[in-house]
């Protein structure tokens, strides 16, 4: 496709057709992403449409990228072709009128190879468009070169006619030659830019290998990676890319995961530990189970997120496609209306008909449907590089308008691995009693404390444990029993609820400690209390001052108790904190503000906050590697680094004004240019501008586009 025109034409051709749903052109990367019923219109069908008005739609091509290359050598092929006769043309046209016999006759010579193989392209998808009433930018091209050599043949041919006329015989090859070979290198120029923008899917693409070893028998087996099935053993040397998502059964290393998560510092990995496709195993030999392969596989889903991102399309787009869509019959309109007053008011027929020629092909849809998809494509493909995925263009127009932000403190503002500060006990008797149950009863938990605690008591941990039953308390803990004897282990809230007794020398332990407070209870009675404190992130000040610093309000909500989060919040910089809440009221506490008419982002782990976040206007999945954060999250950061959380809103601003700086240039360029190569300015100044000149600037108005959306590669975020 060549221009925001052809995506209208190929979405309408789609979403025709009987069994189609919907049909969804992303012209920026040249894809469509087709909703249909197998069972009333086939791929066949589909693909055959979109021949008719002049596109080839490729289906489950596994050479698509070779396909690609050759046609990047044809495209480059047919430059160079335009080019060298181009030239020869140009010259004698317009600096060397008369030198040579029969002039015109060889300038017609020339232009042939330009006109029917370096721009046969254009000439064939206007036919087919033009069968099938529709119009778009090859449609303007054709219109213009095509009148130009056709009214400059009739010259050669029969210059009679026009000088009986009192007129001049003029010719028009270099106007068509040098049009196609300018409209060629900007499209060349700009299939290269695109390119580049699109360069963050290739890098994700690249990171699997393309074979792996298998052990098969205590053999190692080279295969494709295409053949390994999940439950294979894998064998993962130093300096290779782990192939799949796994869980390493052997061995120890450190693994670079920044490809994924932004973050350059290596992970510790030992057994038991998941490993991600794509990372890179640094120093140490590694066997692993293969857990997710082929689209299931976290780096697939990353991919596909990442892609199906940069092809969304946000609400100015809609505008967009449709001023594209009535563009071209607009132009032509112009054009015939250009020609018709300048015949009639002007100084000559030739005036009249180069005018008419200009505004042919000085219009440019390009630029309008190139504004919004490069700027995506560019913008969010850096933002998976650092480690931020962007679910859609919505997400980003969302995050422009986010004027509160919420966060959940654990796993957000502090590091989410809390570890035991001290654990105190009624008598030293029942600590060697009850540790085993208080062990036991922890690691039936799924709380983030939960793990911390049984890291504490792993080896204070005496006999094994089998409970009769056990209950989880969303938010407050978790109760157990061993034949007739209740346990229980949670917060205070938990204790009153169940009535249980608490002494007042642990209730002054847990009051005075700056942590977070865990009781273990037998039966009726408080036995002990588990202090645990999570340590700030060290950069969490200075993004929140950053954030604050935007106009946005930003708000901690937490489960733990009010001393712990009040400390935390001081830490920060937090001046709006509410403590001890359950998940659902972290939920009200986001419907609260929303009545107040603030739009507002939560920023959670995608488990604990799940309803919080579902109810948030944007939702924020911090340092997470979960399926739920992944499928559910409008922005996801990979690492839990708090400087990401200020780069998602830096880089969601920074493509919002790419947005609205290439449309106002692309409307700009046509509001100017049209009435331009109209001869608006030929009655005050006596300019008029050349078709070739209008040419080049047509080329040249989506590159240039497209260059100000790839400035976002370079862009700092921080």
């Amino acid at each position: 496709m060549t221009c925001a025109s052809c995506a209208s034409s190929v979405e309408t051709m789609l979403n025709s057709l009987g069994g189609v749903e919907e049909a969804t052109v992303n012209f920026a990367d040249s894809s469509v992403k087709v909703k249909f019923e197998p069972a009333e219109v086939s791929e066949e069908q589909l693909a055959g449409n979109v021949d008719q008005i002049g596109y080839e739609l490729v289906i489950n091509n596994e050479n698509y990228e070779a396909e690609e290359e050759k046609a990047y050598a044809v495209r480059k092929r047919k430059l160079w072709v335009a080019a060298a006769f181009s030239l020869p043309v140009f010259l004698l046209s317009m600096f060397f009128k008369n030198l040579l016999p029969y002039q015109e006759w060889f300038l017609l010579a020339l232009t042939l190879p330009v006109a029917f193989y370096a721009g046969r392209e254009f000439y064939v998808i206007a036919w087919k468009q033009l069968r099938h009433a529709s119009a778009n930018m090859d449609t303007l091209v054709a219109l213009g070169t095509g009148i130009a050599f056709l009214f400059s043949v009739f010259n050669t041919v029969y210059p009679q006619l026009m000088l009986s006329q009192g007129l001049s015989a003029d010719v028009y090859y270099e106007s068509a030659v040098v049009i196609i070979t300018l409209i060629l290198l900007g499209r060349f120029l700009e299939e290269r830019a695109k390119g580049n923008a699109s360069s963050a899917i290739r890098k994700l693409m690249q990171l699997q290998p393309d074979t792996v070893i298998v052990i098969e028998d205590g053999e190692n087996v080279e295969k494709p990676l295409s053949e390994v099935k999940e439950g294979d053993a894998i064998l993962v040397r130093p300096g290779e890319r782990i192939p799949v998502d796994g869980e390493i059964s052997e061995g120890s290393s450190s693994v670079n995961e920044s490809m994924m998560t932004g973050e350059s510092v290596p992970v510790e990995k030992n057994a038991g530990d998941t490993v991600y496709g794509g990372t890179l195993n640094q120093d140490g030999s590694l066997t692993l189970k293969a857990t997710a392969v082929g689209e299931a596989s976290y780096l697939s889903r990353i991919i596909d997120t990442v892609r199906q991102a940069q092809g969304s399309k946000p609400p100015v787009q809609k505008l967009v496609d449709k001023i594209a869509s009535v563009f071209v019959p607009v132009v032509i309109g112009i054009a015939l209306l250009t020609f018709g007053i300048w015949l009639w008011a002007g100084p000559s027929f030739s005036h009249a008909f180069v005018t008419m020629i200009s505004v042919l092909i000085i219009a440019c849809p390009c630029a309008l449907g190139l504004a919004t998809p490069t700027a995506l494509m560019t913008g969010i493909g850096r933002g998976a590089e650092r480690g931020i995925l962007v679910k859609g263009a919505a997400s980003l127009e969302r995050a422009r308008k986010v004027d509160t932000l919420i966060l959940d403190k654990t796993g957000t503002v502090t590091h989410g691995h809390p570890e035991v500060e001290e654990l105190v006990w009624e008598t030293s008797a029942e600590s060697k009693k009850l540790s085993s149950v208080f062990y036991a009863l922890e690691q039936k938990s799924e709380h983030p404390l939960a793990g911390a605690i049984t890291s504490y008591l792993k080896n204070k941990n005496g006999q094994e444990v089998k409970f009769d039953g056990f209950t989880n308390f969303s938010g407050k803990g978790v109760e157990a029993s061993v034949g007739n004897t209740t346990y229980l282990a949670g917060n205070f809230r938990l204790m009153e609820e169940k009535k249980i007794r608490i002494s007042e020398s642990l209730n002054q332990k847990a009051e005075s400690a700056v942590g977070t407070a865990v009781y273990f209870a037998e039966a009726d009675k408080a036995v002990g209390v588990c202090i645990l404190k999570d340590k700030v992130k060290g950069n969490a000040r200075s993004v929140i001052e950053n954030i604050k610093g935007k106009g946005i309000r930003v708000v901690m909500l937490t489960g733990d108790i009010r001393k712990a989060a009040q400390e935390v919040a001081e830490t920060t910089g937090i001046e709006e904190v509410h403590a001890s809440l359950l998940p659902e009221q972290k939920k009200d506490f986001v419907e609260k503000y929303q009545r107040e008419g603030r739009t507002v982002a939560m920023t959670g782990d995608g488990v604990n906050d799940a309803a919080a976040l579902a109810q948030a206007d944007m939702s924020i999945a911090m340092g997470s590697g979960s399926d739920i954060a992944l499928d559910t999250a409008d922005i996801t950061l990979m690492h839990s680094d708090m400087q990401h959380l200020a780069e998602a809103f830096a880089l969601s601003a920074a493509i919002n004004q790419k947005i609205k700086q290439n449309l106002f240039w692309a409307f700009f360029y046509n509001v100017i240019a049209i009435p331009v190569a109209a001869g608006a300015l030929y009655p005050a100044f006596g300019l008029l501008l050349s078709p070739m000149i209008a040419g080049g600037a047509m080329a040249f108005s989506s590159v240039s586009v497209v260059t100000n959306s790839l400035r976002l590669k370079r862009m700092k975020l921080n």
